[in-house]
């Protein structure tokens, strides 16, 4: 059965880093678009970052741009978020989702059951 599990979540603190990592089984994630999101308390889920699938095209959210990056690594068969400048407002759950297309969406196919990032003094 596929799934995705997410790892790397913790406490840290504001101007930390940290790096998700989220890792497939019985799925080939470069065949699949990847995204990360994120809900915070008492909000809605949003987009935090995708990759393409097959190709290097990556997007990111404005909060987050210049200070995330998304990478994958083929023979690992994960992909990681690497978190810098950390932000109280970066606190949430962070999901890893799949989708068998070019671009990730709102409809994934697959999601991970989230880490929990928080960042606080």
């Amino acid at each position: 059965q596929a799934h995705l599990v997410e790892s790397g979540g913790g406490l840290v603190q504001p101007g930390s880093s940290l790096r998700l990592s989220c890792t497939a089984s019985a799925l080939t994630l470069h065949q699949l678009a990847i995204g990360w999101f994120r809900q915070a308390p008492g909000k809605e889920r949003e987009g935090v970052s995708c990759m393409s699938s097959r190709s290097n095209l990556k997007h990111y959210a404005d909060s987050v741009r210049g200070r995330f990056t998304i990478s994958r690594d083929n023979a690992k068969n994960t992909v990681y978020l690497q978190m810098n400048s950390l932000k109280p407002e970066d606190t949430a759950v962070y999901y890893c989702a799949a989708r068998d297309g070019s671009w990730c969406a709102e409809d994934m196919d697959y999601w991970g059951k989230g880490t929990l990032v928080t960042v606080s003094s």
